[in-house]
């Protein structure tokens, strides 16, 4: 369990300084839009997958600190995944985001999220980014 404080740094780390936030124009990418119906949380993202790998991600868009700091976060533990390293991933972290029992190990830092599940309205804040990477997947699955 990560300490509260260090939680906090991390989130605000970030938030204020996201990993790969800006636009890709290349269509080896697939991009797609993930989005909240009850806030302002707006993403896309940009995926490159290379043989079942995730080679790179990047986003842009509106979003809160959870959103953004969730985002920045997951591209940090995704680049250079198999896709079934993700699938897996992406298991662990909802079961985390449900109060459910999942591997610390494998989420890493995305583990200060631990606790959201008790703020039921910050648990779609956690989860749009993961949910365009399922999107992602799927897009690129039903391509190859």
């Amino acid at each position: 369990m990560i300490d509260p404080e260090l939680k906090k740094e991390i989130i605000m780390e970030h938030y204020l300084n996201p990993i790969n936030r800006s636009i890709i124009e290349d269509d080896r990418y697939i991009k797609v839009n993930s989005n909240s119906e009850s806030c302002i949380d707006n993403l896309d993202l940009y995926i490159l997958f290379e043989d079942n790998v995730i080679k790179d991600i990047h986003f842009e868009g509106e979003a809160c600190a959870i959103s953004t700091s969730a985002t920045s976060i997951m591209i940090k533990l995704l680049v250079n995944k198999t896709i079934s390293e993700v699938k897996e991933l992406i298991n662990n972290y909802y079961s985390m985001i449900n109060g459910e029992e999942h591997n610390e190990e494998l989420l890493e830092e995305a583990c200060c999220y631990d606790e959201i599940y008790k703020q039921e309205n910050r648990k779609g804040c956690a989860t749009i980014p993961w949910k365009g990477i399922e999107k992602a997947i799927n897009a690129y699955e039903n391509k190859n």
